[in-house]
């Protein structure tokens, strides 16, 4: 798993440079897996501004400028919460782009509602933001790791 994502990164980290965009994470249930991936690649300080591990609600407030309206109605982990993290990091380290995490590692915090696997994950670029809902298996790490697949994959297509 660990080559899967230094190869996704290095993709990544190509298409940056070609296109001169710079990015910046914010991460929640990633815990820094996202950032550590992109920064795996020698060179990458040349795309990579930098990263916020928003782990509990006020550090997403603060630090990336979630609205706290946003996590009373929806919830740390929801599409409204990912999009505005997303955006939050792209605007705030002024990149071209903003990822974000946001979900239930598990084992334990599952609900009904958000089971364990559920993550959300944002992408913003100066033409706008999407974010995307994804279940996934497996332990902690499989889900910190799936996720770090998932987001790097939809963002090689949106820089095709």
């Amino acid at each position: 798993m660990a080559q899967t994502l230094l190869s996704l990164s290095a993709e990544v980290g190509s298409r940056l440079l070609a296109r001169g965009y710079t990015i910046g994470t914010a991460e929640s249930c990633t815990g820094g897996l996202l950032s550590h991936t992109l920064t795996g690649i020698s060179g990458s300080s040349a795309y990579f501004v930098g990263g916020v591990v928003a782990y509990s609600n006020q550090i997403k407030e603060q630090a990336l400028g979630v609205q706290a309206q946003t996590l009373i109605a929806y919830g740390a982990v929801s599409e409204q919460t990912a999009r505005e993290m997303a955006e939050g990091i792209r605007n705030r380290f002024n990149t071209d782009i903003g990822l974000s995490t946001t979900g239930v590692a598990g084992p334990t915090g599952g609900t009904p509602d958000k089971p364990v696997g559920l993550v959300w994950m944002g992408i913003s670029t100066p033409g706008g933001t999407q974010a995307f809902k994804c279940h996934f298996e497996g332990d902690r790490l499989e889900v910190m790791h799936s996720s770090v697949i998932e987001i790097l994959t939809r963002l090689l297509a949106v820089l095709e």
